[in-house]
């Protein structure tokens, strides 16, 4: 299959090599690491002066490494006196110890790494515990608006929107095309399924299968709602599924460690403080979602459309937090650096009581940080209200702020 490169991945790992620091891709499964892993392996192969070492831990090929030994033996069977040596392994954490073998060579100055993962607390534990600080995380997502665009050859109208709100942005399903919905189905379905077994249940130890898959379905019904331990406990209750807050927390914890949801925590505007409850939660693919709660996106497209407009400013390198001020809310509070900026996102603001909800709500924030209102109102493009930019979502899914 012809690979299409992804610049904005390619170039944040170039930035690192060369410089005795671990590169760890991390993100959801089926995201495209894959695809960045191989663009680097693509272009490391055509050095003269360059030695690939490229595992697969997806691929039976690689079967044989199970542990930091085999892998230990395997690169050093395979390294070249006299060129640089870059180290390339996919899924990681499917080897055991793998850390161990690493250290092994991330020091060396004829050595870079670089290492993908799907699961962020086995990553961030046993790298920080070994390694000291020595690696950088780079969070890799699937496919933006326009990078969607590009994989499924399409022009940028209304009809290509509607396709990434339907399908989502994961990369494979570019050879099987958006034409048949049920072949669409089948491979989510299919992600769904390994994200579940392999980074969640198995490597949880998870016994409670029904009530996991009924969490994450939750989750997905409920995006952009504060939710707790609590409120989920008492909705799980009143569905004949007793179960405790603590098991609760584990399997939302774990669901977030799989990054096939995020959880954002809230900031109360007025006393410049982190809330520790009621985080809301986004899924880390549309499509996904969709798959796993059914039903018909005209029912939820209030909540896809927040889902997409948190997504797109994590790809812009945002921290993202909702806002809190009184009784006032804010969806997305974005920090990057010294700067911030306040987003609503929204459906349609067709009526009054709407549009004093999304633009009333950032005219009462006193500071001189940028507001926007992102949403899909036909024929209100780009325009300002006392300051407030409105940016119609296909535009802000092109662009960065």
């Amino acid at each position: 299959m012809e690979l299409i490169s992804r610049p904005r991945y390619y170039s944040r790992v170039e930035k690192f090599l060369g410089k005795g620091i671990l590169i760890v891709l991390t993100g959801q499964r089926r995201v495209g690491k894959s695809y960045v892993m191989k663009e680097i392996v693509q272009r490391k192969q055509q050095q003269e002066d360059a030695c690939v070492i490229y595992i697969d831990k997806e691929k039976t090929d690689f079967d044989f490494i199970q542990n930091y030994k085999e892998l230990v033996a395997y690169v050093d069977e395979h390294r070249e006196v006299g060129k640089h040596t870059y180290i390339l392994i996919d899924e990681v954490q499917e080897i055991e110890e793998f850390e161990r073998g690493l250290r092994n060579y991330y020091d060396r100055p004829d050595v870079d790494i670089v290492v993908t993962g799907s699961n962020s607390d086995t990553l961030s534990s046993d790298l920080a515990t070994l390694l000291s600080g020595r690696y950088v995380e780079i969070f890799v997502q699937g496919l933006s608006y326009e990078e969607f665009l590009i994989f499924h050859n399409l022009e940028d109208n209304d009809d290509a929107l509607l396709k990434y709100i339907n399908y989502g942005g994961l990369p494979g399903l570019r050879p099987m095309g958006l034409d048949d919905s049920e072949v669409v189905r089948q491979y989510l379905q299919g992600v769904y399924n390994t994200i579940l077994v392999k980074d969640i249940v198995r490597r949880k130890k998870v016994r409670n299968v029904p009530f996991l898959e009924n969490l994450i379905r939750y989750v997905g019904d409920n995006i952009g709602k504060p939710l707790s331990a609590t409120n989920i406990q008492n909705y799980m209750t009143s569905n004949k599924n007793e179960v405790s807050k603590n098991l609760v927390l584990k399997y939302l914890k774990a669901t977030v460690e799989a990054f096939l949801a995020h959880n954002v925590t809230r900031y109360n505007l007025h006393g410049k403080k982190l809330l520790e409850n009621n985080d809301k939660y986004y899924f880390g693919d549309v499509g996904l979602r969709n798959f796993i709660v059914g039903g018909r996106r005209a029912n939820d497209i209030e909540k896809i459309v927040e889902n997409l407009v948190f997504q797109h400013l994590l790809r812009q390198g945002y921290k993202v937090t909702v806002g809190q001020m009184y009784a006032t809310e804010i969806d997305f509070v974005a920090t990057k650096g010294d700067n911030t900026i306040y987003v609503q996102a929204s459906y349609l603001i067709s009526e009054e009581s709407t549009f004093q909800r999304e633009f009333g709500n950032l005219q009462k924030i006193n500071d001189n940080y940028p507001k926007y209102v992102v949403s899909m109102t036909p024929f209100m493009d780009a325009s300002k209200y006392e300051g407030i930019i409105h940016i119609p979502l296909r535009e802000f899914l092109k662009n960065e702020l």
